[in-house]
């Protein structure tokens, strides 16, 4: 269960009101709170401690839950964890038959059901029905609050567990944000315009097959990572899973501070830190925006983002530093409740929030007419999960919103032809004040769970200012920056959600048949939630005037689900099936580049493992990728020749970031598990692709030193 666990609807039929059980639970309280720890343990991290379930991990407690399983047993439901739990890169079934029976127990308490005097079998065949009503009792409640979560990495300390002090420190300045030194990488992509991009030279096409291994950093495990590492004046900061910051000598590998924010629990990947002045600030998944010194590696200060009465948001990539304004972006936006997604900007200095956009449009604000006859209270959606970026020049902040939710609109209770403003779309946001300064809405009442979160890339071509952005769709879209018009689009892989595309306004329409979508139909659609493009981020490669991007190939089959409108309910409502591609000989991994001024695909490369990293290009001409199968690789930016190759420990994910230490030139590579769609639709499609289940570690590489 530790990688995001999602329970089908194995049966669609629709449950009359429960009334409350009359009799007791087939299971006992010691099963039951064996179960809790186990829950905990192995699945917390992706259906949350409170059972609500995080975007495309189904909630395990309420109306959502009890649709789909009130009608069967609880022998259904043992069999079903113990087949399909937890899923791969782990192996179903290993978790024990005892831990089944245990969780399965912990699951009929949370929904309502009384504990008995005899323990739970695995041939028990009460319908779960009669047993529970989907309510959670609130001792129930208040003894999971208690529980102490499963720990990151084996270890429950939070707070600074290493001291340290980095002598010499130099505080980050505004203008160096604005214009990054070469030896140092100070922000999530790079730059503020995020180009994933260097200026370090010393490693070229022609030598770049002379790197070797110079240091590795075994990160906790327990759950996903896709980190980006920061690095300025010769100190490496490093995003651990379970909310663990640490800070390492760059040459050497040397832990210098570590700082256990917390919660310590198994959770979601976290994307990014930031620097600023004399402070590493990052975002936590439960939803905190933390400062720490970064000297020392003490917290300065600790903001909460958005209410906790109805229940935690999360984040899962970390802000951006704008002239002392901390932005950060939030997600977990699945719930029906009255406070909804927003952007939020804080002080750096002391944490005070100074302001908020809202994502999803309610009462008479503008956008509120878009979502149909959905009451206000059941919107939901708009997560803006992927760090923004930043035009110094024309002083806006670029943000990308994710879809609505639930994921389709016979779910959602409205239609296609719906808007939802301002979900699936891009903001430009005054970032002194939060204005909206323009929108594009990419996917207006998007419907397969293709979302448009991801990376804004800002590059200047010629007097154009441009804006390039791709999303699952697999569509590169190129705007306007300063209007938010529509100049170009080009479809990367193949798509046929969209049956045409305006070619002046650049406004996508959908086949006759999605719009006209029920609830229990299944309808098709290329690419698949995998996306065509997800979190792994393109690279701009300003010599070369290019983009490469790394690309996935599949397809999907999707049906809605009927989603109860009860508040604090919600889901993503829907059932997947994934298929390969058609016409890519069951390659899902794609990396391609892409002239700026043109579009024109200029060169591709596939393989049947798709890419897992963001794509880092330097002016030595090399681009650095990795992949599921545990290849590194170093391709020429021009050709897309593979250069250099290397395989890791288990699979190569997040952010690959270059620096300089002592005028010597470094490439840091992450691996981790973990990962949502990106990586469980290949374990479905290409399961002979295999790799460790743990393995979480940073690898450090050079040219050998000359003598």
């Amino acid at each position: 269960m530790r990688a995001c666990v999602r329970l089908p609807a194995l049966v669609l039929a629709t449950l009359a009101p429960l009334t409350a059980h009359a009799q007791s639970g087939p299971y006992t309280e010691q099963q039951a709170a064996a179960g809790r720890a186990s829950y905990l343990a192995n699945c917390a991290g992706c259906h949350m401690a409170d059972l609500h379930g995080s975007n495309e991990s189904r909630p395990l407690v309420g109306a959502d839950f009890m649709r789909t399983w009130g009608p069967r047993t609880a022998q259904d439901l043992v069999a079903f964890l113990g087949v399909a739990m937890p899923p791969p890169p782990a192996s179903p079934g290993s978790l024990g038959g005892q831990t089944y029976l245990n969780l399965a127990a912990f699951l009929l308490q949370a929904n309502g059901a009384r504990p008995g005097p005899s323990a739970l079998a695995a041939a028990t065949s009460v319908p779960i029905g009669s047993v529970a009503n989907g309510e959670m009792p609130a001792g129930f409640r208040e003894a999971l609050a208690r529980a102490a979560p499963a720990p990151a990495g084996g270890a429950g300390r939070t707070g600074l567990t290493i001291p340290g002090h980095i002598d010499g420190f130099v505080p980050v300045s505004d203008a160096q944000l604005r214009a990054p030194p070469s030896a140092d990488w100070l922000m999530i992509r790079g730059n503020y315009r995020a180009w994933n991009y260097s200026e370090l030279a010393d490693i070229t096409r022609d030598n770049v097959a002379g790197l070797t291994l110079q240091w590795v950093w075994s990160m906790t495990d327990g759950g996903w990572s896709e980190p980006a590492p920061l690095v300025h004046g010769g100190i490496l900061y490093l995003y651990n899973q379970g909310n663990v910051i640490q800070a390492l000598d760059a040459a050497s590998g040397e832990l210098l501070w570590e700082n256990r924010v917390g919660p310590p629990i198994a959770s979601g990947a976290m994307r990014g830190l930031a620097i600023y002045d004399d402070k590493i600030f990052t975002a936590t998944s439960d939803a905190r925006l933390v400062a720490l010194d970064a000297r020392t590696g003490q917290t300065v200060w600790e903001t909460i983002i958005g209410d906790r009465t109805e229940g935690d948001f999360g984040a899962s990539s970390g802000p951006i530093v704008i002239r002392g304004k901390v932005v950060q972006g939030m997600g977990n936006c699945t719930r029906f409740r009255k406070e909804k997604c927003f952007i939020s900007a804080y002080d750096a200095k002391d944490g005070h929030e100074l302001w908020r956009f809202r994502t999803v449009a309610t009462g008479t604000e503008r956008g509120a007419d878009t979502w149909g006859n959905v009451a206000d209270l059941f919107r939901a959606g708009g997560d803006t999960w992927i760090t923004g970026s930043y035009d110094p020049d024309l002083d806006v902040t670029y943000w990308g919103v994710a879809q609505a939710k639930p994921w389709m609109p016979a779910s959602r209770g409205n239609s296609a032809l719906d808007r939802a403003l301002f979900t699936s779309s891009t903001l430009a946001l005054d970032p002194n004040t939060g204005a909206l300064k323009w929108y594009f809405q990419h996917a207006p009442g998007e419907s397969l769970d293709l979302d448009e979160v991801y990376e804004r890339v800002l590059v200047d071509i010629g007097g154009e200012k441009a804006l390039f952005t791709i999303g699952k769709p697999g569509i590169l879209w190129k705007l306007d920056r300063m209007s938010g018009k529509y100049l170009d689009h080009h479809e990367t892989v193949f798509q046929n959600v969209w049956d045409k595309i305006d070619p002046e306004t650049g406004e996508p329409h959908y086949r006759a048949d999605i719009v006209g979508m029920k609830k229990n139909e299944w309808v098709q659609g290329c690419p698949s939630t995998e996306g065509g493009h997800n979190w792994q981020a393109m690279s701009y490669n300003p010599p070369t005037r290019r983009l490469i991007i790394p690309l996935s190939q599949s397809c999907i089959e999707m049906r809605a689900l009927a989603v109860e409108q009860v508040e604090g309910g919600g889901s993503a409502g829907a059932d997947r099936r994934f298929y390969e591609m058609p016409g890519t000989d069951g390659n899902i991994g794609k990396l391609a580049a892409y002239d700026t001024q043109t579009l024109k695909e200029l060169w591709a490369l596939t393989q049947r493992a798709p890419f897992l990293t963001a794509v880092l290009s330097t002016r030595g001409g090399v681009a650095f990728v990795g992949d599921l199968d545990r290849q590194l690789k170093a391709v020429d930016v021009a050709t897309g020749k593979v250069l250099w190759q290397t395989r890791l420990a288990t699979s190569v994910q997040g952010f690959p970031i270059t620096f300089s230490v002592g005028g010597r030139q470094y490439v840091a590579v992450p691996t981790g598990v973990g990962g949502g769609s990106p990586r469980v639709v290949p374990s479905l499609i290409a399961p002979e692709i295999h790799h460790p289940a743990n393995g979480n570690a940073l690898y450090v590489f050079a040219l050998p030193q000359r003598r």
